[in-house]
């Protein structure tokens, strides 16, 4: 379902356009590259006073993170394209490599908070890394089928208690789970 029209006229300001791509790589670790792109639809000036053309990147920030099998991140690189403070805002980026030996599914939210949060990292590198964990997941997704379809994977699929529709009582485990659905038949 899409969103409904908007009831009033409006006029395009600005775009943020977020992608993250996963790569199984030839050593059995994953890459997972995150690019964040910011645009506004409107000229402007910046502080030195050169115009700032409607359509241009205001930020073009990459983060790609190599993770193992346990979702343990082993490498991180940021990297700055397009910044409006330019070097300042880039001299954060080796300080993500301090992600490495953070793991995606145990607390890495949190974590990236506590040690990117305010002044001690870049707001945009650090909510771009917020998607990681969902990513990272997604792209393991067609490994943990095939494990599941072949009977060598026993235990209860992660994603059920994940969200409102994946219940164990629910009516998506009754029908798609039904070894793990726990409400009444």
């Amino acid at each position: 379902m899409s969103l409904p029209p908007p009831d009033i006229a409006r006029k395009h300001m600005h775009t943020r356009t977020v992608r993250v791509e996963a790569f199984e790589r030839e050593d059995g670790q994953w890459d997972l590259e995150a690019e964040l792109v910011d645009v506004k639809s409107y000229d402007f000036s910046k502080h030195s006073g050169d115009l700032h053309p409607a359509g241009s990147p205001v930020h073009l920030m990459q983060l790609r993170v190599t993770i193992d099998d346990e979702f343990t991140i082993t490498a991180a690189v940021a990297a700055y394209d397009v910044a409006p403070y330019k070097q300042y805002c880039a001299a954060i980026a080796p300080d993500y490599q301090e992600l490495v030996g953070m793991n995606l599914l145990r607390g890495f939210r949190n974590a990236v908070k506590e040690r990117f949060g305010r002044t001690a990292g870049c707001t945009h590198m650090t909510e771009l890394s917020s998607l990681l964990p969902t990513v990272a997941i997604q792209s393991r997704a067609g490994r943990a089928r095939k494990q599941r379809d072949e009977g060598l994977e026993n235990k209860r699929p992660f994603q059920l208690e994940g969200c409102h529709a994946l219940r164990l009582d629910g009516e998506v485990a009754k029908e798609f789970y039904p070894k793990w659905y726990t409400g009444r038949s």
